[in-house]
């Protein structure tokens, strides 16, 4: 029987090409998005490499129609053995300038939402005794960034309660799992909310805006990012984390070997400075 993935935010960028390498190597994809006139790439991209892929509509802050999605999925098709939670979007701004609305979309979106997909899929996966969920993070999951207070702070908590979970799903053979790309060639900056450059943090705000144009400008495909997410969901080898790339492994390692938390602190303090 071939098995299912419902992978979330298959518009553009890594989304789309996980969709299409999980149809490559096998899978029903059931692939989503908000707004399914925006599908033509994705319908492209599947008929270049030969596969079908099966798009829906899902806003994933929308936890009934989230329901209702993986009801008619597990009922139309059996059950769903992979879920990735890819969805996300990405906020430029320090405390000051967001609004607590900027921020609790944040959490909707980059916590909330995979955690109610990760829910409603449990049971079917537990009651099957098998099963992997993928979350998609960043290497902002595990390095707090300047100007990145609401995104970061939703990734860790993504992150926290993905490992909490991951050893009690390990029990009834489902393998929860995150993994954190670095920066990828996509829109995902373009369509990230940022305030105004103005104000007593406008210097600031440059300095990291220019870094990151530059981080941007060598970053990683978003078909090698694709294929790392279709790598972790269908691996053989369990890992709770995984990175897309090199340059993410060692990006977060700064972080994770960090125990007074000073190592952090020193990598991301110049990113601030001018010159």
């Amino acid at each position: 029987m071939t098995e299912v993935a419902l992978i979330t935010g298959t518009s553009s960028g890594m989304g789309l090409h996980a969709a299409v390498e999980l149809a490559r190597r096998g899978l029903h994809v059931v692939a989503t998005m908000r707004d399914v006139e925006r599908a033509a790439p994705l319908r492209d991209a599947a008929a270049a490499a030969g596969v079908e892929i099966d798009v829906r509509a899902l806003d994933v802050v929308d936890h009934a129609a989230a329901a209702r999605l993986v009801d008619e999925v597990e009922a139309e098709l059996g059950g769903i053995q992979v879920l990735v939670n890819n969805a996300g979007q990405g906020a430029v701004g320090t405390a000051e300038q967001l609004s607590i609305r900027q921020i609790q979309e944040q959490l909707d979106i980059n916590y909330l939402a995979p955690v109610n997909l990760t829910k409603l899929v449990l049971p079917g996966m537990r009651e099957r005794g098998s099963g992997r969920i993928v979350t998609v993070t960043s290497v902002g999951g595990a390095v707090g960034q300047p100007f990145a207070d609401a995104y970061c702070g939703a990734k860790f908590a993504v992150e926290g309660f993905m490992q909490s979970l991951a050893v009690v799903a390990e029990r009834f053979g489902v393998r929860v799992s995150v993994i954190e790309p670095a920066a990828v060639a996509s829109a995902f900056v373009a369509n990230a909310v940022r305030p105004e450059r103005e104000g007593p943090y406008a210097a600031l705000l440059e300095a990291y805006i220019a870094r990151t144009s530059g981080a941007f400008a060598n970053a990683q495909t978003p078909e090698s990012a694709g294929a790392a997410i279709a790598d972790a969901a269908l691996a053989d080898e369990y890992r709770f984390r995984w990175q897309s790339s090199a340059g993410a492994t060692s990006f977060v390692g700064v972080s994770l070997a960090d125990t007074d938390g000073s190592r952090v602190l020193g990598f991301t303090r110049p990113w601030i400075s001018a010159g």
